[in-house]
């Protein structure tokens, strides 16, 4: 029976790596139509969403029949909880996705990316890309470097976030309103997409370390354990 509990307890952390394989490949080709009008590549993004909120539900139900069925505890306990909680991000993800897509297919045929302001996006969706890609891994491996690496990514899209706002808000803007909320509302979308992996990261290192408030000095030490343990 034990061995079926913990199949059950790998096959949560399967299904999450694969939710958040599919939110990267979502996110990909929304910045990719969103930076190239791409249409046909936005309503992909915007059909395949319904494919990761059906995972996420499918795997929430997993895990409420676990606490039901074998009540965890300890570890087994921060598993199942940790897999709600993720499961819940990475669709949040997924939304972000379909909601750049969705800009993107609402100004076609023009360019959704206002003037002045490609290589701030281009540069943003390829930090996007690249946090998800290092989500999945950090999920797949759970080795607590990689959710250093989110945390600094997500650092650099902030100012990226943040240099958007101070674009549009400054006298030499000329672009039009539907400009402006364009690429308010799109810059969002990017910087809540990271912000939705940091929060990912944090849960990740409470399901290593089991501590929700955990400071960075701790965080250190707990990837220098683990580097211990791998040399062990």
């Amino acid at each position: 029976m034990r061995e079926v509990f913990h199949q059950s307890l790998e096959d949560l952390q399967s299904q999450l790596v694969e939710i958040a394989d599919l939110v990267t490949v979502s996110i990909d080709k929304a910045t990719r139509s969103f930076a190239t009008s791409d249409v046909e590549l936005a309503e992909e993004v915007i059909a395949d969403d319904a494919k990761i909120d059906e995972l996420a539900v499918a795997l929430d139900e997993q895990a409420i029949e676990i606490l039901a069925r074998q009540q965890p505890v300890a570890r087994d306990l921060r598993v199942v909880v940790t897999a709600l909680r993720v499961s819940a991000s990475l669709e949040r993800m997924g939304d972000m996705s379909e909601h750049i897509a969705q800009l993107a297919r609402l100004r076609f045929p023009e360019r959704a990316i206002p003037k002045g302001l490609k290589g701030t996006f281009t540069k943003m969706g390829e930090l996007d890309v690249e946090i998800s890609r290092t989500l999945s891994e950090l999920l797949r491996t759970q080795d607590l470097k990689l959710a250093d690496t989110i945390r600094n990514t997500d650092d650099d899209i902030d100012e990226l976030h943040a240099s958007v706002f101070e674009k549009v808000l400054s006298d030499n803007w000329k672009g039009e309103a539907t400009a402006t909320v364009d690429a308010t509302l799109a810059s969002r979308y990017h910087e809540r997409f990271a912000d939705h992996a940091v929060a990912v990261a944090k849960k990740v290192i409470y399901l290593a370390t089991g501590d929700w408030r955990i400071e960075e000095e701790d965080i250190a030490l707990a990837i220098e354990q683990q580097q211990e343990l791998g040399h062990a």
